[in-house]
This record gives C-alpha cells, sequence and structure tokens, in this order.
C-alpha cells in the first residue's frame, strides 16, 4: 500500500512539475524571441528581399514568389546534415518560430542520397516543410558530391562554413540553429556541422520537461499537444524513412516536444549561433 501510494504521489508531484513548466515558458517566450531578434546586418531597405543562393537545390515556387523580409523582424538560419532532421530533431524550434512570424530559412546540407533515395527525400522535405510552415523558396538543399550522406565520410567543414556564410551573408541572419557537439543522435554529419560552428534523456519524451527546465540553456522551444501533431504529420510526409525504429521515436523522444540550446562564441558579434 505505502509503494502504491509513493507511485501516485510521484505522479502528481511529477505532473503538476511539468505543467509548471508549461506555464513558466507560456511567460518566458516572449523574452526568448526578442533575445535572437537582433538584425545581423543593417538594411536601408524597408523591403529587403535577399538573392537566393543554392546548390542543385530544389524548390516548389519560382524566385519571383519571395515573400518579403523586413528589417526589423527576425531572420534565423536552420542548418541540418539530411532531409528529415527539420523534423526529427528541430520541429519545436521551426514551430515556434514560425507561430511568432520569424523568417526562417532552412539549409539542408545533403538530398539524403544513401540509399540512393534524394530525389525522392528532397520532395518529402519540401512537403515536410509546408507541413511545419517554412516556404519552398526559403529552402535550400545542397547537393554535393563533397557532402555525401555517409556516415563513413568526414564533411569539409571548410565548404560547410562557406555555404553558412553566404547564407547569413544574403538573408541577413540574426541567428543559426544547428546541432550540439553529439550531432544529437551520435551521426558524424550531423556533428560535423557543429564543428563548423545523455541518451536516456533523449527518449523520455514529455517526462524530460522538468529536466530540461532545470539545465541551464540560453534559448528554449517548447511545444504543446496540437503542435506536436503536426511536427508528427510532417515527419509523416518522409514516407522513404518510416522504419519501426522512427515511428517509436516519433511517440518517445524529447525533441518532437522540446529544443534546448546552447550559445556558441564566435568571432562576430553580428550573428548569433546555437
Amino acid at each position: 500500500m505505502f509503494v502504491f501510494v509513493s507511485i501516485i504521489l510521484v505522479f502528481v508531484a511529477y505532473t503538476i512539475s511539468i505543467k509548471f513548466v508549461y506555464y513558466r515558458y507560456s511567460q518566458l517566450w516572449p523574452h526568448l524571441r526578442n533575445k535572437i531578434s537582433t538584425p545581423s546586418y543593417t538594411v536601408g531597405n524597408a523591403s529587403f528581399c535577399p538573392t537566393q543562393v543554392r546548390s542543385s537545390a530544389l524548390s516548389r515556387n519560382s524566385e519571383d514568389e519571395k515573400p518579403p523580409v523586413t528589417a526589423s523582424e527576425t531572420r534565423a538560419l536552420l542548418v541540418t546534415a539530411h532531409p528529415d532532421d527539420e523534423c526529427m530533431f528541430f520541429a519545436p524550434t521551426v514551430l515556434k518560430l514560425v507561430e511568432s512570424h520569424a523568417a526562417l530559412y532552412l539549409l539542408c546540407l545533403s538530398t539524403g542520397n544513401y540509399n540512393n533515395q534524394g530525389l525522392q527525400r528532397k520532395r518529402e522535405l519540401l512537403d515536410s516543410c509546408a507541413v511545419l510552415g517554412i516556404p519552398s523558396n526559403h529552402v535550400t538543399i545542397i547537393d554535393d558530391k563533397e557532402l555525401p550522406d555517409d556516415p563513413a565520410v568526414q564533411w569539409s567543414t571548410a565548404l560547410i562554413s562557406s555555404l553558412i556564410l553566404k547564407h547569413i551573408r544574403n538573408y541577413s541572419i540574426s541567428v543559426v540553429l544547428t546541432f550540439d557537439g553529439r550531432g544529437v543522435s551520435g551521426h558524424v554529419n550531423h556533428i560535423t556541422i557543429y564543428k563548423t560552428l545523455s541518451l536516456l534523456r533523449k527518449y523520455l519524451s514529455v517526462l524530460e520537461l522538468p529536466v530540461s527546465w532545470l539545465f541551464p540553456s540560453d534559448f528554449c522551444c517548447l511545444i504543446g499537444r496540437e503542435e506536436y501533431k503536426r511536427a508528427k504529420r510532417a515527419m509523416l510526409c518522409h514516407r522513404s524513412q518510416l522504419l519501426w525504429f522512427r515511428r517509436l521515436y516519433v511517440l518517445f523522444s524529447r525533441y518532437m516536444i522540446v529544443n534546448t540550446f546552447q550559445a556558441i562564441t564566435v568571432e562576430t558579434k553580428n550573428v548569433k549561433i546555437y
């Protein structure tokens, strides 16, 4: 009986702590958003629209359909390694920034052609971005033989640096978001992106929220039930990747619910990198 009562009390306490985290986060989100809103470059034209730079990129829309970008809005660049990274690892961030009307750009550094599915995975990525709210003309997919989708190949940090810097300049980016030093999943391509700029926690899903709250971070994005459903729909767009273990990932991974970022010190005061 004592054990049963203890379990009930722990469950109630944990449920309350999760609700508290959501409540505090709803209060802190405006501050967090403003934290990344400083533009990296002074833009004289109030209706500035950057030049689109692509390397064998795939897009549904023509260049004439690009929405105007004003100098005062947040401009964020999400850098990923493969199609499906944007929703597997960064859906909470994407959804919160889109909800806040930030100008969000996605730079995907490969087509995901490891199993000769590159063309299909490009289209799946655009479908996923449509669900998440990223315009197709904000998506750049790199198809370069020096950046193959292959965990056995070490990507060139010099090449990645040049691609990222080109995007920062062309889109007047104020914040760059990407993987941590472990590449989230340990994939060598993910880790290389971090160099350019705990397993248990990974699979606790919503139960991990109090842990994320207690650990210090510079930027955090947390989503609720409806946004989670949208993130799940985005992941389902990647039909070629829906193996059984990825379906379990969608159910249990913390990255479908919360993203936490640490700022990286860079040699410029104009761009924040997380």
